[in-house]
């Protein structure tokens, strides 16, 4: 098909534009040929007539397929041109937030200028082990690739990173170096990957620097090589540099700052180490202030002046060398402020005294006047003489700045010296990858030599790469079997002849540098008449004679002459350096050594560096003709020198490029400027890559590929069983020129342009065929329309005539009924006016005779009221009359009675003069006085007694005159006090008259009182009521609040569950975070362990294995044993003992251990022996007392005198038993003192076992005679009794008191007690036995039913199986069985010997009643004949020896034991043939046999040697599934026995009573369940490993890529990464395999009888490493993110979710680890436009974190034109409704991660004593007790 058909209707083109660079357009109208103008419409909405090319008539480029556009690789690209890749890289930078993007074999990686969540270690891992072509593009992939290609094709490899300043070369080559540190580690414990990343900030703070263009540009450009060792892990790395920018050191630009380190000593200048360096704030120096910008924001100076510090530490740079870096860097910064004076124009002088100088001469240690004198002048040197000549003022400014740069320099390769021998390894360098961060193509408005050298670099580099390109495309078609045809590519070998070859541009300079008076001026002219129209690369600016311009491959750069020939000679005066050569600091001296000792011999071996500047210093003696020739390399020369060498370096490696952007000037994140990208594209190469590719054939399919994509194109008929010839018979068909593709071995090799076309003929025919289905369904739903209206129109008829006629009916009813009611109507309304008038008529007769009525009442009325007032004042006038009369005829009385009064009151006042009648007055008034007031004072009293007398004394003296003249003196006194008296009378009567105010008052204020009380009390009783009713209401109120109290506690008690629960959750995290911390420090232990384990083995072989060319075995291999941090030291003589065969003398220190045990226990047995010495001393003193009363009383009993004496004889036996044993074994410790003797099978351990073993036996039989004597007494008690009673009373009351005395009325009610039992349990037991009779078979019934269903189940499973599998499972069905049937049968066995047992004791109780009939035959003999009678000796049966579950074993047979059932142990035959956890409970039944000999050594021994043997057998085969799985299992069992035998109540409780007998008696063995806990946990992250190493191949490939819906998914143009694949493909994994190995998995753990619980976390595990890897996979691959793989994966999880149920593990929490895939699958299913799709998003992505959201629809990418991209809007919506949402930053899911494992206990119903040991274990040294 011609290019030119393309170009039809609504085709869409890019034209170009000058501001956009090019402008996307739409054709309104098909071209034609010959047409010169071509209508277009803009997408800003505007019409455009594009006028072609009348020359070349070429036509504008086309645009790609939507589809196509946003591809990980430009190759894939179906239009191959600038514009489509500009296109290409804008929508992946801007609206999916994607930096990285291949082109071909090019990473390119734009800065986003911002932190960006793709780094992490999680990014890492998902990267490792990756395809480059199957995810998505990324730094660390091109680094995985790298590292794959080294270990595959064993050569060393080169990742390439250019780019302008600022575009992020840097951070790519230190994430690239940070990639290698994580994947591969160090080989030694030195931490190598931490020295090559510590190397970065020592690097960044000496050479780079702010620029205007990036803020930590590298001014330097640097190779650094990582070595690996032979299994690629870091062994060391070495650095190269080019072409340091020392011109920086003395000047910067504006807005730009000096080197790092100098502004990081300034902004520490105040710490105390510092403050010898006299520094201080970056503006007081003229090397840091030039710029005007000291600051950067956002970075800490101090602070990183603090990370360099550190990692000059890490790479072994001593403190006192970085303090003398420090003196010398502040020595430099000191000497730029050193200033001149100038004395004439040709000399100069410096200030004397000056400071800065001083500072810097006391740093450098060198002499003040010596520097001071060279500074301002030179030494030149004749043939003849030499002569010291000043130099001016700016000489000596610039040869003071040349000093500088000299010193930086120096310094600088110091620096990077050391460097190298701190990362210098000893170990030989197998491979390396290098990482090359070089300068990108440069061009300002001023050129200099700096930008030459840099161009002609890339120049070098430019050419590497296009004959690399070239070099794969001919090995792609080479390959693929492609007729190769040559293509044409850009070569620039002429300019780079231009530069370096002889009379080159380099040449030239180095040429005129010799020349004494040569000039830039000279070499230009030189460069002019050799280049200037001879070369067509080479041209002159037309207004300038000191210039040239150059056209490289990117484009023309304009170089200025000036300054060419300075900095090619970079000069430095010989004078300084000798001065500086002399200080007295050591380092100084050794910057300025010659190059053979500056560097050390391991860094000239290892780096191969060539020093960057070399100083052209005529010194005046020493040999002429070598200095001249050094003086020969010039830095020009150098460069090229080290370019060629780098040159070599990169050829003989595989290259990998990385080619940074930047996307725009001013550091704005995510913001494209077109302009600047397509600079940096064509600088670059890439659009040269682009060319080639489009130069042959681009587009590149696979034959499967292209038939699934374009299946569609193809009739049924052209669809063959060969997919290879359908597509040549299809493509011969679609695309008619043959040139336009070719047919490789695998793939289908495309022209640009093809896909493009192949994607317009399979739109068209989407296009037609939805076209024709629409079509199809819109007649199909008009015709159902028309139909269904149809129907509706005749039953809208049918309803509308009948809704007519009964309209009619109802109106003729209503016209009838309207009659009737008219007429009934008038009628009431004529009856009804006849009742108004009546009514009215009525009302008014009654109204009128009414006021008739009221008018004759109301004359009455007033009639009535007349007599009334007239009767009244004619009573008032009489009553007035009288009522005057009456006062008249009282006041005449009162006038006359008051006449009487007066004359009455003139004789009282002459009597009252007299005495008698004063007395007599006096005397009432007293009383009266005395009667009110009731005080009377002594003179009264007084007055009295006088009184008194003087009446006395009248009567019986009346001839004493002289005691009558003194009564009257005192009468006089008493007169006068009289008159006083009455004075006082009177005031008391106004006191009276107050006083009776005063009670009317009260009496007033009392009634008043009253009525405000009474007024109270009303008020009181309207506030009772008032309060009463509001007490009802309180109630109401009450209840209403008490409800509400009820339902807010109801609240409360909610949300405080709700809390608790929250915490319980919370505790329970915390929980599980704990446990994960603990489970992660094991399995570090664990790692920590195995790596011991490996040094000590290489220890091993490096010392008795000193063979040549020996190959150390792989670790995983290795026999060696790791000990356990529990073993005892009689365990590791043990483990030691085998491989060792030394003297015994040498074995005299580890036997002391067993030695101290045996006296522990010799010290045991003694306590015990006092104990039972004691006790016997206690039963001798109450048998002493006893007998002292028995001799008081008559012995009625002899029994149990009998029974005393039995057992005092036995304890006393038993006493001489233990001390003859002590005796012996004493006298065999003390005889023999070697260590032979406490070793096992010496004879004093011998006699020791054995008498533990006699007295352990002699226990139990003393036990059960002592039992069967209590019984037989208790029987005879029985017998006895009755008699007792009818014979004395007495003596039965002497009897009980006896018996109370000995305790034995609680032994007969004992036995009695028992006896009840023994017959209550038989009669249970029979009816338990028919009870348990019938459960049995409907147990059997159910089980049948069970077995029935499974059966068919099992049969159902099969036949879905292929053939093979079919025959396997039902193999691994019928071995299931018969385990069964074996179990089943041997719980027969068991419950039968259980049944003789039975039998067997009810044998032994029916001859103890037999024996107590024979005793009831006594009842006739007296109760004296029965004490006199000697009772008959009893007969005490021996019981048969039962076996108690325990397995006995020699010492010496311990390694025997552990190599049969642990080392040798085949797991697949146990599971298949024995009980479950048979080698656990072997093991454990022999720790049982320990614990009851009571063996203390022999328990530890066991237990070490158990768990080191588990630890070796993991070690051996930890990758095999099955071995894990089985001793996980018996691990965890082997815990459990631990739990369920250990005595303890909250274990025992599980357990049956027979269990509980075998409970251990003598140990406690806590400590070792912790240590076989933590062995557990390690053995299961073990086999999560082994799990996810299994499953992690098939995840990606079953989960994602596999298409389990056929048909669904359409496959995208891949581009050419997939020819990069670093692995060939092994055969495709589908969700089948997944699935099968599920099963694999759930039934070996079943068989191996792993606990259920532990069967669900293992699921649990297995789920979360499906989803995190299928996730993780997910967000880092674009093409994976459509609507169709989101259909494809909820199918897939669908699956695992109905295995779950199949496997009843619904309830594992497995399905709750898929969540997050879920919802990402559901995520790209679900409607994403409007703002209720973001809240439907938001709501239903709970499971995934905000990151994970915004990639996965940043990442969506149609597969078909009918789909649509997410919006960047909506994605900004998105992140706006979950910017509240408090998750983690990380993106991908942890992969690694393990979920803490828990061991609920779960006790065995198995009994220990019914486990038989098979022959094959080859335990026949075991013997069963």
């Amino acid at each position: 098909m011609a290019a030119s058909e393309l170009y039809t209707k609504f085709a869409r083109v890019w034209i170009p534009d000058p501001e956009e660079v090019w402008k996307s357009a739409e054709l309104l109208k098909d071209y034609k040929p010959g047409d010169k103008v071509l209508l277009l419409h803009l997408e800003e909405g505007k019409d455009l007539e594009y006028r072609l090319d009348p020359k070349t008539k070429e036509l504008p480029h086309l645009r790609n397929p939507d589809i196509l556009v946003g591809e990980n690789d430009l190759t894939a690209l179906s239009y191959l041109h600038e514009p489509a890749v500009l296109h290409n890289l804008r929508v992946r930078f801007i609206d999916s937030k994607l930096i990285y993007t291949y082109c071909g074999i090019v990473l390119v990686a734009i800065n986003p200028y911002e932190q960006l969540p793709i780094y992490g270690e999680d990014i890492i891992n998902a990267y490792s082990g990756q395809n480059m072509g199957d995810m998505d593009p990324h730094i660390f992939a091109v680094a995985e690739e790298a590292y794959k290609q080294m270990a595959r094709d064993e050569r060393n490899q080169s990742i390439i990173v250019s780019g302008e300043s600022g575009a992020g070369k840097t951070v790519s080559a230190k994430y690239a170096m940070r990639y290698f540190a994580t994947v591969s580690g160090s080989a030694s414990e030195a931490n190598v990957e931490e020295k090559v990343l510590a190397s970065n900030p020592i690097m960044e703070s000496i050479g780079n620097a702010k620029t205007t263009r990036n803020d930590n540009s590298s001014r330097f450009g640097k190779y650094i090589e990582i070595g690996f060792d032979k299994r690629y892990r870091i062994i060391g790395a070495n650095m190269r540099t080019y072409l340091l920018e020392k011109s920086r050191v003395v000047f910067q630009a504006e807005e730009e700052r000096n080197y790092h380190i100098f502004y990081q000593l300034c902004a520490s200048a105040k710490l105390p180490e510092f403050k010898m360096l006299r520094l201080g704030n970056a503006d007081s120096f003229h090397y840091t202030k030039q710029g005007g910008s000291p600051m950067i924001e956002g970075v800490d100076d101090a602070k990183e002046m603090a990370h360099t510090r550190q990692a000059c530490t890490l790479l072994g740079i001593s403190e006192s060398y970085q303090m003398g870096i420090f003196r010398i860097l502040a020595g430099i910064l000191h000497l730029g402020n050193v200033g001149f004076a100038s004395r004439d124009s040709d000399s100069c002088t410096i200030p004397p005294k000056h400071e800065p100088l001083i500072i810097f001469c006391d740093l450098m240690g060198v002499d003040y006047e010596e520097m001071c004198h060279w500074l301002c002048h030179r030494k030149l040197a004749t043939a003849t003489e030499t002569y010291i000549k000043p130099i001016s003022k700016l000489q000596a400014t610039n040869a003071r700045d040349a000093l500088a740069k000299h010193i930086y320099a120096k310094l600088f390769s110091w620096i990077v010296d050391h460097v190298n021998q701190a990362l210098h390894s000893a170990v030989k360098q197998h491979s390396f990858i290098g990482v090359l961060d070089i300068y990108g193509f440069e061009t300002f408005e001023i050129n200099s030599f700096e930008q030459f050298c840099i161009n002609y670099a890339n120049e070098k580099l430019q050419q590497q790469f296009n004959m690399h390109v070239f070099k794969l495309e001919q090995e792609e078609y080479m390959k693929e079997q492609i007729p190769w045809t040559l293509i044409d590519f850009y070569d620039n070998q002429p300019c780079i002849n231009l530069i370096e070859s002889k009379l080159g541009i380099l040449d030239l300079l180095d040429e005129e540098c010799k020349m004494p008076k040569g000039t830039d001026d000279t070499w230009a002219q030189k460069l002019y008449n050799t280049h200037l129209n001879k070369c067509a690369l080479f041209e002159k600016p037309r207004m300038s004679n000191k210039a040239f311009i150059i056209k490289h491959f990117a484009d023309k750069v304009e170089y200025q002459c000036e300054g060419f020939l300075e900095k090619n000679k970079d000069t430095v005066f010989e004078e300084q350096i000798n001065v500086l050569k002399s200080s007295k600091f050591k380092m100084l001296p050794e910057l300025f050594q010659d190059d053979e000792k500056a560097i050390s011999p391991t860094s000239a071996t290892s780096s191969g560096r060539t020093p960057l500047t070399r100083v052209p210093v005529k010194p005046t003696k020493g040999r002429p003709g070598q200095m001249t020739k050094e003086h020969k390399k010039t830095v020009g020369h150098q460069f090229r020198n080290s370019l060629h060498l780098l040159m070599e370096t990169l050829n003989a490696t595989t290259p990998h490029y990385v080619r940074c952007i930047k996307p725009n000037d001013f550091k704005f994140p995510f913001t494209f400027d077109e302009k600047r990208a397509v600079q940096q594209l064509r600088a670059c190469g890439v659009l040269e890559t682009i060319r080639i590719s489009a130069a042959g054939f681009p587009s590149r399919w696979t034959y499967q590929e292209f038939f699934s994509r374009y299946r569609v194109l193809m009739k049924q008929k052209d669809v063959l069983g060969d997919r290879k010839q359908t597509c040549k018979n299809v493509l011969e068909k679609l695309i008619l020129d043959k040139d336009k593709y070719q047919f490789g071995k695998t793939k289908i090799f495309f022209r640009a342009g093809q896909v493009a076309y192949l994607e317009k003929l399979r739109a068209d025919k989407l296009r037609a065929a939805c076209i024709r289905i629409q079509k199809t369904i819109r007649g199909w739903l008009l015709r159902k329309k028309y139909l269904c209206m149809q129907r509706a129109a005749i039953t809208v008829q049918r309803y509308v005539r009948g809704y007519q006629a009964r309209c009619y009916a109802k109106f003729l009813r209503r016209t009838k009924a309207a009659t009737t009611i008219q007429k009934y109507w008038r009628m009431y309304v004529v009856l009804r006016k006849y009742k108004i008038r009546r009514a009215a008529t009525i009302v008014l007769q009654s109204y009128l005779r009414g006021y008739l009525a009221r008018n004759r009442y109301r004359k009455i009325l007033r009639e009535h009221k007349a007599v009334i007032i007239q009767k009244r004042v004619r009573g008032w006038l009489a009553r007035t009359h009288y009522k005057r009369t009456m006062q008249a005829i009282i006041y005449l009385q009162c006038c006359f009675r008051r006449m009487m009064a007066k004359r009455e009151l003139k004789k009282l006042k002459i009597e009252a003069r007299s005495v008698e009648r004063y007395k007599k007055l006096h005397i009432g008034m007293e009383n009266k006085i005395m009667q009110l007031q009731r005080k009377v004072d002594e003179q009264n009293k007084d007055y009295k007694c006088l009184m008194e007398k003087l009446t006395n004394l009248e009567g019986v003296y009346n001839s004493e005159t002289e005691k009558l003249r003194n009564d009257v003196e005192r009468l006089q006194l008493s007169e006068e006090e009289a008159k006083v008296a009455t004075g006082r009378v009177l005031s008391l009567q106004e006191e009276i008259a107050k006083l009776r105010k005063d009670l009317e008052q009260t009496r007033s204020e009392k009634k008043s009182i009253e009525e405000r009380a009474d007024k109270y009390k009303q008020e009181t009783e309207q506030l009772v009521s008032t309060l009463k009713e509001e007490n009802t209401l309180l109630k109401q109120e009450k209840e209403t609040l008490n409800h509400l109290i009820v339902e807010q506690a109801k609240e409360m008690t909610e949300t405080m569950e709700r809390k608790l629960v929250e915490e319980t959750k919370q505790l329970e995290l915390d929980l599980n975070d704990e446990r994960l911390r603990y489970q992660n420090l094991l399995n570090e232990f664990s790692r920590l362990e195995e790596r011991y384990d490996d040094l000590k083995e290489e220890m091993t072989l490096m010392l008795n294995v000193p063979k040549p060319g020996h190959k150390r075995t792989d670790s995983t291999h290795s026999s060696n044993e790791s000990e356990y941090t529990f073993s005892s030291e009689f365990a590791e003589t043990e483990d030691i003992a085998p491989r060792t065969e030394e003297p015994s003398e040498k074995k005299v220190p580890l036997d002391m251990s067993l030695f101290l045990k045996l006296q522990k226990r010799v010290t045991e047995l003694e306590q015990e022996k006092q104990i039972m010495q004691d006790e016997l001393d206690r039963k001798e003193e109450q048998m002493f007392r006893s007998k002292a009363k028995e001799e008081e009383r008559p012995q009625i009993r002899g029994a149990e005198l009998e029974y005393e004496s039995l057992k005092r004889q036995e304890l006393e036996s038993e006493n001489k038993k233990l001390k003859n044993e002590l005796n012996e074994l004493r006298k065999a410790l003390s005889e023999k003192s070697a260590p032979e003797v406490t070793a096992p099978g010496a004879p004093a351990y011998r006699v020791l076992m054995e008498q533990l073993t006699s007295v352990s036996e002699e226990l139990d039989v003393r036990k059960e005679e002592v039992l069967i004597l209590r019984s037989q007494l208790v029987s005879q008690k029985e017998a006895i009794q009755p008699k007792n009673t009818m014979t004395d009373s007495t003596i039965l009351l002497e009897d009980v008191q006896k018996m109370k005395d000995k305790g034995e009325i609680a032994q007969a009610y004992i036995g009695l007690k028992e006896t009840n039992r023994l017959l209550e349990s038989q009669l249970q037991s029979q009816k338990r036995s028919h009870e348990n009779e019938a459960e049995a078979l409907r147990g059997e019934i159910q089980s049948l039913k069970e077995e029935n269903n499974r059966q068919q189940q099992l049969l159902a499973q099969n036949l879905q199986l292929p053939p093979e599998a079919r025959i396997e499972a039902s193999l691994q069905h019928e071995i299931t069985r018969l385990t069964n049937e074996n179990l089943d049968l041997m719980e027969q066995l068991e419950k039968q010997d259980k049944t003789v047992r039975k039998l067997k004791k009810q044998l032994k109780v029916f001859a103890k009643k037999i024996g107590e009939l024979e005793v009831g035959q006594m009842e006739n003999i007296s109760p004296g004949q029965i004490i006199d009678e000697p009772i008959r000796p009893v007969n005490i049966p021996r019981k048969e020896k039962d076996f108690q579950g325990m397995l006995e074993y020699k010492r010496e047979d311990e390694q025997k034991l552990v190599k049969n059932l642990i080392l040798e142990l085949k797991p697949r035959g146990v599971a298949v043939n024995l009980i479950p956890g048979l080698p656990a409970y072997i093991l454990f039944m022999c720790v049982r046999h320990a614990d009851y000999l009571n063996d203390d050594q022999k328990v530890r021994s066991l237990l070490t040697s158990t768990i080191n043997s588990i630890k070796k057998v993991l070690k051996k085969r930890g990758d095999d599934f099955e071995t894990v799985s089985f001793w996980l299992s018996n691990t965890c069992r082997f815990l459990h026995c631990l739990k369920q035998y250990s005595g303890e109540e909250g274990f025992m409780k599980h357990n049956t009573s027979r269990q509980n007998e075998h409970c251990l008696t003598n140990f406690d063995l806590a400590e070792y369940r912790q240590v076989l806990s933590d062995l557990a946990i390690q053995i299961y992250q073990q086999l999560v490993r082994v799990l996810e190493n299994i499953l992690q191949p098939m995840i990606v490939s079953g989960m994602l890529e596999h298409e389990t819906i056929q048909g669904v998914s359409g496959v995208k143009p891949t581009g050419l990464r997939k020819r990069t694949s670093s692995i060939a493909d092994e055969g495709t994994y589908t969700l089948d395999s997944i699935l099968r190995q599920l099963n694999s998995f759930h039934s070996v753990m079943c068989q191996h009888g792993m606990d259920p619980e532990l069967i669900k976390q293992v699921v649990k595990q297995m789920f979360y490493i499906v989803g995190a890897i299928t996730l993780n996979n997910l967000l880092l691959r674009k093409d994976m993110c459509s609507w169709s793989k989101g259909m494809q994966i909820r199918y897939n999880v669908s699956q695992l979710e109905e295995w779950l149920r199949d496997k009843n593990l619904m309830n594992s929490g497995a399905k709750e680890t898929l969540e997050p895939l879920i919802q990402a699958a559901q995520l790209l299913q679900v409607k994403k436009k409007t703002d209720d799709d973001a809240e439907a998003i938001c709501s239903m992505c709970n499971a995934l974190t905000t990151a994970q959201i915004v990639k996965v629809l940043n990442l969506y990418t149609p597969v078909n034109e009918f789909e649509e991209r997410v919006s960047v809007s909506f994605i900004r919506t998105i992140q706006m409704r979950l910017r509240d949402r408090k998750d983690s930053p990380q993106l991908l899911m942890d992969a690694k991660h393990i979920f803490p494992v828990t061991f609920p206990f779960n006790p065995s119903s198995l009994a220990l004593e019914t486990i038989q040991i098979p022959a094959s274990l080859g335990l026949g040294f075991i013997a069963r007790v």
